[in-house]
């Protein structure tokens, strides 16, 4: 750390200067409603996913308990989260396979999540895959896979039972993703080293797909600990760029015949990468596809930019305790349905999430609530290969 004290001084003046403070706390986010004291950043806390392909929630919570955390049930809001000691944890509130820790906790070295019982991923993160909530045995794609969080997310929903077409133009990336993959235990996903939009929504290999994830590259600019560039924020050709291609991605999702719901989500807190993409493409898809009110308890909505964007989900540090992210849910409208969608999804998920919550074991813990490809291939070990090939997008952000 002394050997670059000065580079990490210059950073932190840089940091002042592109935020416009004076003070080191000054930088620190603040949460509504609780007191500075409570905590001192990181303010995100420490997000563990059970990856249920190989454990369950129950037993991963046995395992902290015998290694002397104290269960505290339920999370029923935020102020529980930042009153977190170092050896306390909670059940989070919407997600029913997703424990929370102190921010300052590092399981990397943990034995959960070396043997692939446990993912380390942001609570925006995992939202994606359970709000597509696909149902066993169906198609799903992936669109935008690497690294491959979400992709083991969705394997674990499906019980590895059904098919998931995972597509990124990055090989090294994906060949990180298909390692990670078998470590999680996931057996129905075929990897291609492609660019989504080389993809024929009509071929015959993807006829049964139903749902689709879409999470695209973006500027990163939701994630905690990023630091701005020496360029400083993105500009608006650079945002202009990405929006062209996140428009153009949306698009090729929706020309699957088959697709019935689909997910479009960004770490990014820019309205250009959320909802003008979301905007622009119903535009032109609107009298097909809908916008679903998922999750109406969620804190954060999407900008009021149009009608019907309250549906969107918003997530931030200030908010939700959680990386910067936007999410839209769209599903396919019923023959001769022109009417906006008022169905709040997953209802199997929130069902789920409020019948499995695991009882604290504490009495005065909280009472749980209610690209063109080049025939290069890949052996993956399990599930199927990767087929390398070149192109021009690529996944988003690697701790995603």
């Amino acid at each position: 750390m002394l050997k670059h004290r000065a580079r990490l001084q210059a950073e932190l003046a840089r940091l002042k200067v592109w935020k416009k403070v004076n003070r080191n706390e000054d930088l620190l986010v603040p949460v509504p409603g609780v007191s500075p004291g409570m905590w001192q950043a990181p303010q995100v806390p420490r997000y563990v996913r059970v990856n249920t392909l190989k454990t369950s929630v129950e037993e991963v919570i046995d395992y902290f308990k015998r290694q002397g955390y104290a269960y505290l049930g339920k999370a029923t809001s935020m102020k529980d989260l930042c009153s977190l000691s170092e050896k306390q944890f909670l059940l989070d509130l919407h997600l029913p396979d997703l424990l929370i820790f102190h921010p300052q906790l590092d399981f990397h070295k943990n034995y959960l999540y070396m043997a692939g019982h446990i993912v380390l991923q942001d609570k925006a993160s995992c939202l994606p895959a359970f709000l597509l909530n696909p149902s066993l045995g169906s198609h799903v794609i992936d669109a935008c896979a690497a690294p491959g969080n979400k992709t083991s997310h969705l394997a674990a929903i499906l019980k590895n039972k059904g098919q998931i077409f995972a597509f990124d133009l990055d090989i090294m990336r994906l060949t990180t993703m298909s390692t990670m993959l078998v470590r999680a235990g996931a057996t129905c996903y075929e990897l291609a080293n492609q660019d989504f939009l080389t993809v024929d929504p009509y071929d015959p290999k993807y006829r049964e797909v139903k749902y689709i994830l879409l999470d695209p590259s973006c500027t990163g600019s939701g994630m905690v600990n990023r630091l701005p560039g020496p360029e400083g924020p993105p500009s608006l050709e650079r945002l202009q760029a990405l929006a062209g291609f996140q428009r153009k991605v949306l698009t090729r999702a929706l020309r699957f015949p088959g697709v019935q719901r689909l997910v479009y989500s960004t770490c990014s807190v820019h309205r250009e990468e959320n909802e003008d993409v979301v905007r622009d493409v119903l535009q032109e898809y609107g009298a097909a596809f809908r916008l679903v009110n998922v999750l109406p308890s969620w804190p954060q909505r999407g900008l009021a930019t149009f009608l019907g964007s309250e549906c969107c989900l918003r997530a931030s540090p200030e908010e939700t305790l959680t990386n910067g992210f936007f999410i839209a849910v769209l599903e396919r409208k019923p023959e001769g349905d022109d009417t906006a969608s008022s169905s709040i999804l997953p209802v199997e998920a929130e069902a789920s999430a409020s019948a499995s919550a695991p009882a604290s074991a504490s009495a005065s813990a909280p009472a749980p609530s209610t690209g063109i490809g080049i025939g290069i291939s890949i052996s993956t070990g399990t599930g199927s290969s990767i087929d390398s090939g070149i192109s021009t997008g690529s996944g988003c952000c690697t701790s995603n």
